[in-house]
């Protein structure tokens, strides 16, 4: 950590990249570092360990670097530059990106896209159209078409996996019982969600062995969504596996949810239709509402997670328990359509 520590300290100086950076800005998730320079952008990530996601080895930041990479220029292709190393002069001490001296860090090196085109704030602002759903659904129902898909995936995005996934969400959540979650929608979604699991496992079987399971993006919603001189669809997640490989439903799902919690339900049944059109899948709408309340959920909950942050302040907090209140009557509305 002190190491990491010393990374960020260096990389908030213009020597330390190959280029001029004009003005460095560091942007911080819960597990990357984000230096944002005027032409590039500079990941790092984070030494921690959550269970679900570890990048607590050099050598395991090496790898996911290596595999976010690969990921994403199925989507993003030119956007997604390169892995380089940080390393660390053994005379000077100096910490240069691609400098003298053994590695200390790693960074994935990432064309820089304004963030005033991201599709959030375009939503907000009130730019997205049909036009440009129309477009987005296309290229996800293409790039789905393209999709990995082999025994391996299959077993881990199958009907056992959303239940392992469902059984963590209902765990992470007790906690927050009557704070984001009132007790009543917490047990209606409980049992709501696992009657359908029992109820359905001929479809989810059906949809398992025609090789609807797939190595999908995991995180397509709003804010990774790039508009520019073409539609970027960024940051698919590379820590685990279990949340990548999945039915193409419960990918395509999460922007559909995300465009109902943002009250574009008009946008969302839109690119459903499209989607359904482009993939001729027309079978997915038997889960849509099931896999949208497990991506409402999941929102919620990683919002919820912000309550027990050290260091986030109290106005924050309180901005999250709305914000996640949100999400799980959202989750608790889709529940009820089950």
């Amino acid at each position: 950590m002190q190491t990491q520590k010393q990374v960020v300290d260096a990389l908030m100086k213009p020597e330390a990249y190959e280029k001029d950076t004009g003005q460095i800005e560091l942007v911080q998730t819960h597990i990357s570092y984000v230096f944002l320079t005027e032409n590039f952008v500079y990941k790092v990530k984070k030494a921690v360990n959550f269970g679900f996601l570890d990048f607590g080895t050099l050598e395991k930041r090496r790898a996911f670097c290596e595999t976010e990479l690969q990921l994403n220029r199925r989507l993003c292709g030119d956007m997604y530059i390169e892995v380089a190393p940080i390393n660390k002069s053994a005379t000077s001490g100096e910490i240069k990106i691609k400098g003298e001296g053994e590695p200390v860090e790693y960074t994935l090196k990432m064309k820089h896209i304004p963030q005033e085109k991201i599709m959030t704030k375009l939503l907000e602002e009130d730019k997205v159209d049909e036009k440009l759903i129309d477009n987005i659904a296309k290229i996800i129902a293409e790039f789905h078409a393209k999709a990995e898909t082999n025994e391996k995936i299959s077993q881990i995005g199958s009907l056992e996996t959303v239940k392992v996934n469902w059984k963590e969400n209902f765990e992470q959540t007790q906690n927050v019982k009557d704070k984001t979650i009132s007790k009543n929608d917490f047990e209606l979604i409980q049992k709501k969600v696992n009657d359908f699991m029992k109820n359905n496992e001929a479809l989810f079987e059906k949809r398992f062995k025609e090789g609807k399971v797939k190595d999908c993006h995991g995180d397509i919603h709003s804010g990774n969504i790039f508009v520019a001189d073409r539609v970027y669809i960024f940051d698919a997640i590379e820590f685990n596996e279990r949340f990548r490989y999945s039915d193409v439903a419960a990918d395509m799902s999460f922007l559909a949810m995300d465009l109902d919690f943002k009250g574009r339900s008009d946008l969302s049944d839109f690119f459903v239709k499209k989607y359904v059109e482009y993939s001729g899948d027309t079978e997915l709408l038997k889960l849509l509402a099931f896999y949208k309340c497990y991506r409402a959920y999941v929102r919620g909950k990683v919002v919820g997670f912000r309550l027990s942050d050290p260091n986030i302040e109290d106005r924050e907090k309180q901005a999250a328990i709305k914000e996640a209140q949100a999400y799980l009557k959202l989750a608790a509305a889709y529940a009820e359509k089950l």
